[in-house]
């Protein structure tokens, strides 16, 4: 029997993030986490008020039915998409010569030959060495100064060394993207950081170029403002 996955949603964008911003990709949004980020925009994934009556569950094969034929980065993300064992849908992917991205809390194994590791780390649920080690690039959300090195020295205890030149995004948690105490605590860490850190920002969100594909479900965000998207 072929394994399959609980989806949330699945839609055509464009990555908003890190190393690949701004280059064309295919979400892939997993149901489920158990980390439980008290600002977390996609609450639908996980949180009880949130909950769908129904979630899908999909093989690889219905998964890459859903792409674009021209599709080239698929991205899975979540709610925590390394609860589930996404070897085979890597191995879909790659016979399909699609390059698999993933974006993970690192707090659970990791399981699939990714392409691409973006690793956020969360107070709530410490990354595994092994995952930190796997990363590619690291996504901290920044709700206030403290958080820049507390985050950076939760990477070091976990196996990042100082002389890493994986890049380190600072992002704003998004409910506080106009605070100018968070946005100039952000300045101050990437111009001192002598190029471990940078600037990070969510321009899918700027764009709103999730919406435009319909199977697209509306942000469900925790700590913030529905009504404004956050």
């Amino acid at each position: 029997m072929s394994v399959t996955y609980p989806i949330h949603e699945v839609f055509d964008t464009f990555q908003g993030e890190g190393v690949h911003m701004g280059k064309p990709a295919f979400f892939i949004r997993t149901f489920g986490c158990p980390v439980h980020c008290p600002w977390c925009d996609s609450a639908g994934t996980w949180h009880p008020d949130w909950i769908p009556q129904d979630v899908n569950r999909m093989t690889p094969e219905e998964l890459i039915r859903q792409m674009p034929h021209n599709v080239n980065i698929v991205v899975i993300t979540g709610g925590e998409p390394a609860i589930h064992d996404l070897a085979p849908l890597v191995d879909a992917l790659h016979e399909r010569r699609m390059r698999a991205h993933l974006e993970t809390s690192g707090g659970f194994a990791i399981k699939g030959e990714f392409d691409w590791i973006t690793l956020s780390p969360k107070r709530w649920k410490p990354p595994l060495p092994a995952s930190v080690q796997m990363a590619n690039e690291f996504k901290v959300i920044v709700e206030d100064y403290e958080d820049i090195e507390f985050y950076n020295s939760m990477l070091i205890r976990c196996g990042m060394t100082e002389q890493s030149t994986k890049p380190i995004w600072l992002h704003p948690e998004w409910s506080k993207h106009k605070n100018p105490e968070v946005l100039d605590a952000i300045c101050e860490a990437v111009k001192d950081g002598k190029g471990r850190f940078r600037a990070g920002w969510q321009l899918h969100k700027c764009y709103q170029v999730d919406r435009l594909d319909s199977r697209s479900k509306p942000l469900v965000p925790l700590g913030g403002n529905f009504k404004k998207g956050f």
